[in-house]
């Protein structure tokens, strides 16, 4: 006996899945940025030093003076010796006012009075020490200085995105399909 036979031919549905990948670009540019720095204002102020040179003592001590101080030194001189004079004469004259007492003033007074006395010896055109005076003030010096900040400018830049979304395609790519067939064997 022939029995009939059942042919099952089958085919599976295919999905086929088809993606594209998203993009992302980030870029973020450099930010633009001056700086200045201004020079620091510094003023000095000085006051300059002074040196003080007094030889007037120096000159004085070897008779080379100005003309008015000359004329005064010896106006002095003249007047001191002067009032030595008056003063020489009249104890002279009381002397002779008490002859009567005796010694002999007249003979005394006449040896004193004709000599002047040892003169100084030595060298006069040499100043003494310490006669020059130095007096110094030295200078005095004021530094200001100010300074300045930098100046800063900054402009930030804003960041650039792309972005690509992504994609996924699904679609059919093979159907399914049963077919079922009787054969005679």
């Amino acid at each position: 006996m022939k029995l009939p036979q059942i042919r099952i031919t089958s085919q599976p549905a295919k999905i086929q899945i088809q993606r594209t990948s998203p993009i992302q670009e980030l870029r973020q540019p450099k930010a633009k940025q001056s700086i200045r720095q201004p020079q620091a204002d510094v003023s000095i102020r000085t006051k300059p030093s002074k040196l003080t040179i007094d030889q007037s003592q120096a000159w004085a001590a070897m008779n080379q003076m100005s003309v008015s101080k000359l004329t005064e030194t010896f106006a002095k001189e003249g007047h001191k010796r002067g009032m030595e004079g008056i003063a020489r004469r009249t104890r002279q004259g009381a002397e002779l006012m008490k002859i009567e007492n005796g010694g002999n003033p007249i003979a005394r007074q006449a040896a004193r009075n004709a000599f002047d006395g040892m003169k100084r010896i030595g060298i006069t055109f040499i100043p003494p020490a310490n006669s020059v005076k130095l007096h110094y003030e030295p200078a005095k010096v004021k530094v200001n200085v100010k300074k300045n900040d930098p100046v800063i400018h900054a402009d930030p830049q804003k960041v650039i995105h792309r972005y690509t979304p992504g994609d996924v395609s699904v679609h059919m790519r093979q159907h399914e399909d049963l077919q079922i067939d009787f054969v005679q064997v």
